[in-house]
This record gives structure tokens, sequence and C-alpha cells, in this order.
């Protein structure tokens, strides 16, 4: 009988999620384990697989539909099984109810191949097809680069290395190729007999002159996902930011103190940011009527846990992971874990647990030329600490002019929960600390 493939519930709060891009057509054989459909929820985009062996008989909706959590989206059964009975049920279902998924969920890094004629087994994005492709024409998957998302090896990438193998090439023109992504079976060689040589892969690498067209891209995706929820905090919470300027001069000494101490215990190079979290967490602690969040638009939410999430940037906009219980550790460990989930977060391999339950949030842009801007607050909670960067200015310390490290902290809260002033002490508390950071260690 033939087996359902539902709509994953990836998180507590996740009610519906987005096909971004079915991995097999319909009729194609599929083994237990394959990749069959990538699907994007509010935060990250993840695979489903198959449970079982067969073919796939049917897809309920297309990539770019939006649908609900443990809805079918598709079956999978015996070749020439006939699913429109169950089709008709299933348009009848009760959303409400519980389905049991028969497809499983995979991080993206943990879709694994075989190269061909090799036993070992490596980490390679590839589609079912390109899978049995390359192990009919005896093409090691391991030497093609994929064309897919986040570079999974399509059946066309197989193709492709199928006819550069029949091609008369040199050994050199087809490691540039390859190293190169150019196609070569559109190639004319130059070489004796038509062999492709060196010469004709950089002539056919060379860019043409062509008149430039605007790109294109659907809005979709997180960039929307984004979009929505900037849009929804904007114009939901009245926006009140405070700007402080730092005298970061005693966190610069200290970073440089702690430097060689964190990277021989922990392997990693503390920054500015995990600092300033610390501080922000310390500040937090003696305000805690800035760590509270609006929820339901019923209630005001007094949280006992500091849980601060930290902005990252991703190629398609940003996102947010949470480091939990700041307060409650050492600059250390929170370096460490705060390196650890960034590079998660920017590898696109981030659990939805880890970006929820954030308590207040941080948007460092003191990598860039910025000195201060006006952060949207990442609702449900209460306020956004935007940072700058930390830059040399003449300042008058006791009637002298001396340089000094200064950095502008931005302050957003949102004004139906918390006043002018509460806001201004948090944000005076947190600049005191961070000009005399030795107040971390008391």
């Amino acid at each position: 009988m033939a087996e359902k493939v539902v709509m994953p519930k990836l998180g507590a709060t996740m009610e519906e999620g987005t096909i971004d891009s079915w991995l097999v057509d319909v009729g194609e054989e599929i083994e237990e384990g394959d990749p069959i459909v990538e699907i994007q929820t509010d935060k990250i985009t993840m695979e489903v697989e198959a449970e079982a062996d067969g073919v796939l008989l049917k897809k309920l909706y297309e990539a770019g539909d939006t649908i609900p959590v443990q809805q079918v989206i598709a079956y999978i059964g015996e070749a020439g099984e006939n699913v429109d009975d169950l089709v008709d049920d299933a348009s009848s279902v009760d959303k409400t109810e519980a389905v049991t998924p028969d497809a499983k969920v995979d991080t993206p890094a943990e879709v694994t191949a075989t190269g061909a004629g090799d036993s070992d087994t490596t980490e390679i994005r590839r589609t079912p097809i390109a899978r049995r492709l390359a192990a009919e024409n005896n093409i090691d998957l391991r030497e093609i680069t994929g064309s897919g998302p986040l570079g999974r090896i399509q059946k066309v990438d197989v193709e492709n290395a199928i006819a550069q193998n029949k091609q008369k090439i040199t050994p050199l023109a087809k490691k540039m190729a390859v190293d190169q992504q150019v196609d070569t079976t559109s190639i004319t060689g130059s070489g004796a007999y038509g062999k492709i040589v060196k010469d004709d892969i950089i002539a056919a690498n060379r860019p043409k002159e062509v008149a430039a067209a605007d790109e294109r891209v659907a809005f979709k995706g997180i960039r929307k996902v984004i979009a929505d929820r900037i849009s929804d905090s904007y114009y939901s919470a009245p926006h009140v930011t405070l700007h402080s300027e730092i005298d970061m001069t005693e966190c610069v000494k200290l970073r440089k103190q702690l430097l060689p101490i964190i990277e021989e215990a922990e392997g990693v190079r503390v920054s500015y940011n995990e600092i300033i979290v610390k501080a922000t967490a310390f500040s937090l602690r003696q305000n805690p009527n800035i760590n509270i969040s609006l929820e339901n638009e019923k209630e005001i939410v007094y949280h006992s846990d500091i849980h601060i999430g930290f902005a990252v940037a991703v190629p398609d906009g940003l996102v947010v992971p949470v480091l939990r219980n700041v307060d409650q550790k050492g600059l250390g460990i929170l370096t460490k874990e705060a390196k650890t989930i960034a590079k998660k977060a920017r590898d696109g391999m981030l659990t939805p647990d880890e970006m929820q339950g954030s308590t207040f949030t941080i948007s460092n842009l003191g990598m860039f030329a910025v000195d201060g801007f006006t952060p949207i607050i990442n609702q449900p909670n209460a306020a956004i600490l935007g940072v700058g960067r930390i830059q040399e200015k003449p300042v008058i310390i006791n009637g002298q002019v001396e340089a000094r490290s200064m950095m502008t902290l931005s302050l957003s809260f949102d004004h139906r929960i918390i006043d002018g002033a509460p806001a201004a002490q948090f944000l005076t508390d947190l600049k005191n600390v961070l000009e005399q950071p030795y107040k971390l260690m008391v």
C-alpha cells in the first residue's frame, strides 16, 4: 500500500512549511533514505527523506506552495499503484488531526553517497537519479561539482560528466573544466583530431561582451520571512531608540590580556562581541524590567533566565541563534559556544531549538564602518541592542585630550511595555560595566 509523505512539524511554533524544491520526479524510483523534497520553514531549510523503497507515485503540491504541518504532500508506493482514492481522502482530512509522518527529516550535511567503484562513504549531496546515473556510467561523484542548492549534484551534472568522459580532452583541460565549472559539451577542440586542450577551456571561460540584464529574484523564502517579521515588529511596536557613546579603552586592554588565556583553555579567540554579550547579560540581571516580552498582546512575561540572541548574516539574509543562560557562564565557555553556533548558522545547520527562546537580542555591525544605527526589535523580545564599530577618538579626560577607543550603542525598545527611564537606566548600567569591565568578575 502507498505510503504518505507529510509536511513535517520541525518545531513547537511551526504551523506551515513551504516546498522549496522536489528532488525526484513522479515515476522515479526511490530507496529508503533518499532525500525527496526540500522543506523551508520560517527559519531553516531541511530535507525530507524516504522511509521506504518504492516509486514516487504522486506529488500533491509544487515548489513554492505553502502547506500546513502534518498535511500529506506526496505518495510513495509500487510502480503503477493507483492513489487517486487516497488523494481524495487526504483532501477531506481535518488538518488539525495529527498524522504520523512517513518520511524523516534530515539536515543537509547528513546526506551521503558512495563514489562509483569505491566502498568508502563520503558526504556527497546528490539526488537519487544522479546517484543511479553515476553508478550506471562508472562516474565518481566526488569528482563532480554540484550545481543544485547547497552544492547538490543533480542529473544534469552527471550527464555533463558523462559527456566529458566521451570527449577527447587532455587531462589538464579536464581538470581546468571541473575547477572552473566549464561545460565542455559545446566546445570544439582545437587540438589534434578535435581534442580539447587548455587554451579551449581558457577561451570558453573568458567573459563575453554582452549587454548586462537586470537580475530578477523571486521575493520568497527566508528573505520574505525576514521582511514579514520586520514589518510586523516595526508597525505593531512603537519603537524608541536611545544612543550612548561608550569608552571601550579598558575593554580593549582586557581583551588583549584574555586572548592567550582563553585561546589556551578553549581553543578560540575571544572577540569584543562576546565581551559585550556578557556585559549585556550582567546588566539585564540588574534590570529585569528589560528582560521581558509581550506574548499574544495579553501578557508581559518577566523572564527569570537570560537567553541572548545575536544576529548572524547568511547569504539570503540573517538568522538569530540563541546563547542560553549567558549570565551563568564564564567568558571562555561563552566564547566557544558563540563561535560554534555562529558557524552552524553560516553553514545553514542550525536546528529550530537553537533559534528559539531568546529574551533579548544583540545586532553587532562593529566589523563594518558603522558608528550607530536603529535596530528593529526581534519580537517577542521587548528590546534589541545595536553595536557600532570601535574607533579611536580624541576625548577630554581630566582636562587633558587623550586618544580613547570609543563605540556607540543603540537600544531600541517597545514603548508599550518599557518606559524611557528604565531603558535609559539599563543603557547607563551597561555603559558603566563596559567602561569598568572588572565589574564582570564581582
